[in-house]
């Protein structure tokens, strides 16, 4: 991995994106990115979005699979 572009952090703890990095990732205002960590290093990239429908409805099967009182006995402790 290669060094792009070097930003300073404001006093809100905010960085410009540079442009170079910007374009390389397709980024525009609005954007969301996501931070990844690997081994003490931080990785960029556009976060892609969430399919909420895709998401509503896993949320709703895991809810009624994973919410009973005999799991909530089991798992009260951890």
């Amino acid at each position: 991995m290669h060094t792009l572009s070097v930003s300073k952090l404001t006093s809100k703890s905010q960085a410009t994106i540079p442009g170079r990095v910007r374009r390389q990732l397709g980024l525009k205002a609005g954007d969301s990115v996501a931070f990844k960590l690997k081994g003490g290093l931080v990785c960029l990239q556009k976060a892609r979005p969430v399919d909420h429908v895709f998401a509503s409805a896993v949320e709703a099967t895991l809810k009624d699979e994973w919410d009973s009182e005999h799991d909530e006995r089991a798992y009260r402790d951890l």
